[in-house]
Protein backbone atom coordinates (compact mmCIF):
# COMPACT_ATOMS: atom_id res chain seq x y z
CA UNK A 1 0.00 0.00 0.00
CA UNK A 2 1.52 3.47 -1.16
CA UNK A 3 1.51 5.59 2.37
CA UNK A 4 2.61 9.73 1.43
CA UNK A 5 4.74 10.51 4.80
CA UNK A 6 3.57 14.14 5.82
CA UNK A 7 6.23 16.55 6.96
CA UNK A 8 5.95 20.45 7.69
CA UNK A 9 7.98 22.78 7.94
CA UNK A 10 6.03 24.49 10.44
CA UNK A 11 5.88 21.88 13.25
CA UNK A 12 8.79 19.90 14.69
CA UNK A 13 10.61 16.99 13.35
CA UNK A 14 9.12 13.67 16.01
CA UNK A 15 11.89 12.56 18.39
CA UNK A 16 10.88 9.02 17.92
CA UNK A 17 9.89 6.27 15.36
CA UNK A 18 6.42 8.18 13.89
CA UNK A 19 5.69 10.64 11.07
CA UNK A 20 3.98 13.65 11.94
CA UNK A 21 0.81 12.24 9.45
CA UNK A 22 0.63 9.42 6.67
CA UNK A 23 -1.57 10.37 3.41
CA UNK A 24 -3.23 6.93 2.14
CA UNK A 25 -5.41 6.65 -0.79
CA UNK A 26 -8.26 4.81 -0.08
CA UNK A 27 -8.09 0.95 0.71
CA UNK A 28 -9.67 -1.38 3.29
CA UNK A 29 -9.14 0.03 7.21
CA UNK A 30 -7.99 -2.88 9.52
CA UNK A 31 -8.92 -1.43 13.20
CA UNK A 32 -6.60 -3.40 15.78
CA UNK A 33 -7.73 -2.92 19.68
CA UNK A 34 -5.27 -2.22 22.23
CA UNK A 35 -2.96 -4.95 22.76
CA UNK A 36 -0.50 -5.54 26.01
CA UNK A 37 2.31 -7.64 26.57
CA UNK A 38 -0.06 -10.84 27.37
CA UNK A 39 1.11 -14.57 25.69
CA UNK A 40 -1.58 -16.63 23.88
CA UNK A 41 -2.21 -18.31 27.65
CA UNK A 42 -2.87 -14.65 29.29
CA UNK A 43 0.21 -14.29 31.12
CA UNK A 44 2.13 -11.14 31.07
CA UNK A 45 5.47 -11.06 29.21
CA UNK A 46 8.35 -8.90 30.78
CA UNK A 47 7.11 -7.87 34.05
CA UNK A 48 9.12 -4.69 35.15
CA UNK A 49 10.77 -4.56 31.83
CA UNK A 50 9.23 -1.99 29.14
CA UNK A 51 11.52 -3.20 26.28
CA UNK A 52 9.96 -6.89 27.06
CA UNK A 53 6.62 -5.74 27.29
CA UNK A 54 6.75 -3.12 24.03
CA UNK A 55 7.75 -6.09 21.87
CA UNK A 56 5.12 -8.64 22.94
CA UNK A 57 2.62 -5.64 22.64
CA UNK A 58 3.87 -5.18 19.06
CA UNK A 59 4.11 -8.82 18.78
CA UNK A 60 0.63 -9.41 19.31
CA UNK A 61 -0.18 -5.74 17.45
CA UNK A 62 1.55 -7.75 14.24
CA UNK A 63 -0.58 -10.86 14.83
CA UNK A 64 -3.67 -9.46 15.02
CA UNK A 65 -2.89 -7.67 11.64
CA UNK A 66 -1.64 -11.10 9.86
CA UNK A 67 -4.99 -12.23 10.79
CA UNK A 68 -6.60 -9.59 8.18
CA UNK A 69 -3.67 -9.88 5.69
CA UNK A 70 -2.13 -6.93 7.06
CA UNK A 71 1.61 -5.93 7.99
CA UNK A 72 3.33 -3.51 10.11
CA UNK A 73 4.16 -1.81 6.79
CA UNK A 74 0.27 -1.14 6.75
CA UNK A 75 0.39 0.65 9.83
CA UNK A 76 -0.67 4.44 9.75
CA UNK A 77 -1.59 5.08 12.98
CA UNK A 78 -0.42 3.96 16.48
CA UNK A 79 -1.65 5.13 19.88
CA UNK A 80 0.47 4.12 22.73
CA UNK A 81 -0.76 4.06 26.08
CA UNK A 82 2.46 4.40 29.16
CA UNK A 83 2.91 4.22 32.76
CA UNK A 84 5.93 6.54 32.66
CA UNK A 85 6.67 8.81 29.12
CA UNK A 86 9.75 9.99 30.73
CA UNK A 87 11.45 6.70 31.88
CA UNK A 88 9.99 4.41 28.62
CA UNK A 89 10.25 6.89 25.57
CA UNK A 90 13.76 5.89 24.65
CA UNK A 91 13.31 2.20 25.31
CA UNK A 92 9.78 2.19 23.40
CA UNK A 93 11.29 3.51 20.42
CA UNK A 94 14.34 1.93 20.88
CA UNK A 95 12.07 -1.60 20.35
CA UNK A 96 9.50 0.20 17.99
CA UNK A 97 12.43 0.79 15.28
CA UNK A 98 12.48 -3.34 15.22
CA UNK A 99 8.82 -3.22 13.64
CA UNK A 100 8.74 0.20 11.84
CA UNK A 101 11.98 0.32 9.64
CA UNK A 102 10.73 3.29 7.24
CA UNK A 103 7.66 5.31 6.68
CA UNK A 104 6.53 5.33 10.08
CA UNK A 105 3.21 5.63 11.18
CA UNK A 106 1.44 8.77 12.77
CA UNK A 107 1.77 8.43 16.67
CA UNK A 108 0.29 9.71 19.74
CA UNK A 109 2.11 8.75 23.20
CA UNK A 110 0.20 9.20 26.10
CA UNK A 111 1.48 8.75 30.00
CA UNK A 112 -1.90 7.34 31.89
CA UNK A 113 -1.90 5.98 35.79
CA UNK A 114 -2.53 2.68 35.18
CA UNK A 115 -3.45 -0.25 32.82
CA UNK A 116 -5.90 -3.10 33.49
CA UNK A 117 -3.10 -4.67 35.12
CA UNK A 118 -1.05 -2.98 37.42
CA UNK A 119 2.04 -4.84 35.98
CA UNK A 120 1.10 -3.55 32.56
CA UNK A 121 2.84 -0.87 31.25
CA UNK A 122 2.55 -0.72 28.17
CA UNK A 123 -0.91 -0.97 25.77
CA UNK A 124 -0.80 -0.03 21.90
CA UNK A 125 -3.81 0.20 19.58
CA UNK A 126 -3.16 0.69 15.58
CA UNK A 127 -4.57 1.41 12.68
CA UNK A 128 -4.16 -0.12 9.13
CA UNK A 129 -5.00 0.26 5.29
CA UNK A 130 -4.62 -2.58 2.74
CA UNK A 131 -5.33 -2.04 -0.89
Amino acid sequence: MAKTILQSSKVATPRGIMSQGVSVPAGRLVFVSGQVARDPSGQLVGKGDIKAQTRKTLENVQAVLAESGATMEDVVKVTVFVTDIAEQFAAIHEVRSEFFKSDYPASTLVEIKSLADKEMLIEIEAIAVTE
